[in-house]
């Protein structure tokens, strides 16, 4: 899986608009937290290659980047978790979830309505 790495609070505006052509997903993980880890692994596993045709991956360590995470929730009105999964379409949040509720059938159904 080919991640963009989120580390810049410009790259918010630069997913906005991307998302009005592909729907972009946000992973945020933390690096200390075994939860995280398992949550990750699970998207990892169900992954296809052919997944980046509909969807654009980013991914956030919430550890090193804490500050960007919050304008993350405060941007899309979505409230911190970590582990977490949003999907942006359009500019604005059409799914989020976190911990074991982290679906990969769930995040491709949404991108495909």
């Amino acid at each position: 899986m080919n991640w963009n790495k989120l580390t810049q609070l410009e790259q918010i505006e630069d997913i906005k608009a991307l998302s009005e052509d592909i729907p972009v997903m946000i992973f945020k993980h933390s690096t200390r937290c075994s939860l995280s880890s398992m949550s990750l692994d699970r998207l990892l596993r169900n992954w296809k290659d052919e997944d980046h045709k509909n969807i654009v991956p980013y991914h956030l360590d919430i550890i090193e980047n804490r500050e960007l995470s919050n304008q993350i929730s405060q941007e899309f009105g979505v409230p911190h978790q970590s582990p977490q999964v949003l999907v942006i379409k359009n500019g604005v949040s059409v799914y989020d979830n976190s911990h074991f509720g982290i679906s990969y059938p769930e995040i491709m159904d949404v991108i495909k309505n």
